[in-house]
């Protein structure tokens, strides 16, 4: 069966519109008359197609909380899953979200899991949150998991919103301040210059300088465009080639700053999926491989698949997270004590809980120090320009007197 988006007149005249289940468009309009509704307008759902578009957009954080959280609620209360993907289709407000939704439909009564069903949608639903489905799908505990993720996701929107309205202010200020200096690059500085060459006297060197990066700028800044937008386009194929963008994480990993954000962002995300999965029933190793899909750096995502190994062979969890060396001290910990008293789902969210504090604590002190960086930078190249604009009317002033 196929999914149609439909228009119709209701007895009372109301426009009224959604989706339809049937075989054909003439089944579909059939089915809506024998509801006493008078069709309009019956048009088959695309809904993969245009997710599989280059420019189609998913749906935002809050949607995908919000139905994850209504999943839970509504096959926790005994629903089937058709029935509850009924019920979130005609709930939907956004076009969006019912389209999406109707797709997931159409792929579950054709015969797919929800999982796979899901994963046709990658712009709607990251890999992660489809290996966590599975997880709970294959384990029975399918709406705890999908509880459990849908908090998950409540917190990581938290915390990407305080970190997004924490870098407003260092980016408003980066891109005013880069404006003003290419503003005076290019309209600025070519005007005082016509002053000094009338003079034919030695210009500074900080003011010839000057002259050339204006020079540059004011005639190859379509070069300079189309170099930046090649870079960027050829970086990111770059990414896409395992061995380069394994090299990349490994360098990421050592930097001073973004190796350890990075390293707490994925531990985090690593402990409260394990966390979800095995407070859902779901065995070990299937929950690892499952925790190992949401981890972004690829060395990181390599050493859990040793630890899947080592666990498989009978090495306990902690033992097998301590040997690359990759993941925090605390997690080891935390995982130790989970294992040797029995709760381990509780100890992996704990530490998942205590990372993201820690990372939080290191964006604060990160945004701090970054603040006052920025202003002196930029004063700093303000004050080259004053500069470089003030040393030949200072010798020009020496030479009149």
């Amino acid at each position: 069966m196929e999914a149609f988006d439909y228009t119709a007149l209701d007895a009372k005249g109301k426009t009224v519109s959604g989706v339809v289940q049937a075989e054909s468009a003439r089944q579909a309009r059939g089915l809506l008359r024998s509801r006493g509704l008078l069709t309009e307008q019956v048009e088959r759902v695309k809904a993969r197609e245009r997710a599989s578009q280059v420019w189609a957009r998913g749906l935002s954080a809050a949607e995908l909380s919000m139905v994850t959280r209504q999943l839970a609620t509504l096959l926790g209360s005994g629903l089937t899953l058709e029935q509850t993907l009924n019920a979130l289709m005609e709930e939907a407000s956004s076009p969006l979200t019912r389209e999406v939704l109707t797709g997931v439909k159409t792929e579950v009564t054709a015969g797919s899991s929800l999982a796979i069903a899901l994963g046709c949608y990658k712009k709607s639903f990251p890999d992660f949150y489809c290996a966590l489905v599975h997880g709970g799908a294959e384990s029975g505990a399918l709406p705890i998991v999908l509880q459990h993720l849908a908090d998950y996701l409540d917190k990581r929107q938290a915390l990407k919103q305080k970190t997004s309205l924490a870098l407003l202010y260092p980016v408003l200020v980066s891109v005013v301040a880069l404006a003003i200096v290419i503003g005076l690059l290019v309209y600025v500085v070519p005007q005082v210059v016509q002053v000094f060459t009338q003079s034919r006297q030695q210009l500074p060197l900080l003011t010839r300088g000057l002259i050339s990066l204006s020079d540059f700028l004011r005639a190859g800044w379509p070069y300079l465009l189309i170099g930046t937008v090649a870079t960027v386009i050829t970086l990111r194929l770059a990414l896409k080639r395992p061995v380069f963008r394994l090299r990349v994480d490994a360098w990421l990993l050592k930097l001073p700053w973004i190796g350890p954000l990075t390293r707490s962002i994925n531990t985090a995300r690593f402990a409260s999926t394990l966390a979800i999965l095995l407070g859902g029933g779901v065995p070990m190793l299937s929950s690892l491989r499952s925790s190992a899909k949401v981890i972004t750096n690829q060395v990181m995502s390599v050493a859990v698949a040793g630890v899947i190994v080592r666990v498989q062979e009978g090495t306990s969890l902690a033992r097998a997270l301590a040997e690359p060396g990759l993941f925090p001290p605390l997690l080891v910990h935390m995982v130790a004590s989970g294992e040797a008293s029995g709760k381990l789902e509780q100890m992996l969210q704990r530490a998942a809980e205590l990372e993201t504090q820690a990372l939080e604590r290191r964006l604060a002190v990160f945004l701090t120090l970054l603040e006052p960086v920025m202003i002196l930078v930029m004063g700093g190249v303000v004050l080259m320009i004053v500069l470089a604009i003030l040393l030949p009317i200072m010798e020009l002033n020496q030479l009149v007197v």
